[in-house]
């Protein structure tokens, strides 16, 4: 008889127990509030809102890699984006007309990129956070063979490759 006691109550208690899972699952989960959200640590903190990074391209003269007025405007104005979103990096690619030998336009294409690269860590931006590379005259924005074409060719443009 006791055997059948502890038998019905351990049948009872499992019963109980299922039951009770069932019940669970009927039930909504409410999510967590958004300050238990924080403090769970399977959960990635919410990134701040990225900053608006004004990257435009950039021109320059013929054979040429200073940095004009309207250019340096420019890069300045991306400074403060890219100052404000420490998680944004910025690949600079420079870019040449046609003329000249596809081996001067390419070293050419680099020496426009160094200088916006050079400009930007004076104004405070990460060098680590730039890169440069050159097409040279291999990605022409305008396939004319005139002047108009030409100086739109000459340019430095700008590629955010990480931002969260």
């Amino acid at each position: 008889m006791l055997l059948n006691s502890k038998l019905a109550i351990a049948t009872f208690a499992v019963i109980v127990g299922i039951s009770s899972c069932a019940d669970d699952k009927k039930k909504p989960v409410e999510p967590l509030a958004a300050a238990d959200q924080a403090a769970t640590p399977d959960t990635p903190p919410t990134p701040a809102p990225a900053a608006e990074i004004k990257a435009e391209p950039i021109y320059f003269g013929f054979d040429d890699y200073t940095l004009t007025s309207e250019a340096q405007a420019k890069l300045t104005a991306m400074s403060e984006g890219l100052k404000a979103s420490k998680s944004a990096a910025i690949q600079i690619e420079g870019h040449c007309d046609e003329r000249g030998t596809v081996e001067y336009n390419l070293a050419l294409g680099e020496r426009r990129a160094q200088s916006v690269k050079s400009f930007l860590s004076q104004l405070g931006v990460e060098a680590a956070r730039l890169s440069t590379i050159s097409f040279g005259e291999e990605r022409p924005v305008d396939r004319e063979h005139s002047e108009g074409a030409w100086s739109k060719n000459r340019r430095a443009e700008f590629i955010v490759t990480n931002n969260k």
